[in-house]
């Protein structure tokens, strides 16, 4: 019995996070199955811009399939997301590995009034790609806890006029988006979307690695039923790893029992 509670004290503590929403609806048609905290808050898209991006860059002819065009990593470019970073990068990559380096050349490409442009067409979140108020950053890094912010109830709108294929883009530039969508099978669903975290900036423009947003945004689909499903959580307390992959893991881990309230 001592022996048990020491392997008790071992194990690690659970990840401390404060869901602010869960949000479940009908791709087909919008309706919200379920709504679980402030839905309305905007904060950073963080990499969930991907999916806006990939048709952006798509509609503007910058990426032609989900293996073309392929880029090259070069020094000065971003690398903390490791190995899959350094080297060869294709849409495919993009997408699975979370690069920014090759979402920057994109929005580079695009140029600043292009890119504005874009994400006003789209209606995407608050649309304000600036970025740091004095910086003139807003192509390296709007997306990630600076200017852009958008809300777990706009992610669902955005994503069910990609699925229904009602953005003002081409119907091609939103199949390729919604085919680079990365997938898992989770409780005889399978899922298709993006994770996103990002840290919070302080006033001294250090980050607070205490309270990351992890966003998980994406849709489901079984038996000939497709649903929406957004998530978005901001840690309590300092974890290591990506808050969007913990926030991805526990909504996967939740999965049965949001399916029974959603009436799935």
């Amino acid at each position: 019995m001592a022996f048990g509670l020491c392997l008790l004290f071992l194990l690690p503590a659970p990840a401390r996070a404060e869901l602010i929403c869960l949000l479940v609806a009908d791709a087909e048609t919008g309706t919200i199955l379920l709504e679980e905290g402030d839905c309305d808050r905007r904060v950073t898209p963080a990499s969930t811009f991907k999916l806006a991006l990939a048709v952006i860059g798509h509609d503007a002819g910058l990426l032609e399939d989900a293996e073309h065009p392929v880029m090259m990593w070069q020094p000065g470019d971003p690398d903390w997301g490791g190995d899959s970073w350094r080297g060869a990068v294709s849409p495919h990559d993009w997408m699975r590995d979370s690069v920014v380096w090759y979402s920057q050349r994109l929005t580079r490409a695009l140029g600043a009034e292009r890119f504005a442009n874009a994400v006003r067409a789209l209606g995407y979140g608050n649309a304000d790609v600036t970025g740091d108020p004095g910086f003139g950053n807003g192509l390296e890094r709007s997306w990630i806890a600076s200017s852009l912010t958008i809300s777990g109830r706009e992610q669902a709108e955005f994503l069910h006029r990609l699925l229904t294929r009602t953005l003002p883009v081409s119907p091609a530039s939103m199949a390729f988006a919604e085919g680079l969508a990365t997938g898992h099978e989770v409780s005889g669903w399978r899922f298709h979307g993006k994770t996103g975290g990002a840290y919070p900036r302080r006033t001294d423009r250090s980050f607070n690695y205490a309270r990351g947003w992890g966003w998980y945004a994406g849709w489901a689909e079984r038996d000939g039923r497709r649903v929406i499903v957004v998530r978005l959580a901001q840690d309590e307390e300092r974890h290591p790893g990506s808050p969007g992959l913990r926030s991805r893991d526990q909504l996967f881990a939740d999965w049965p029992g949001i399916t029974a309230r959603a009436g799935l």
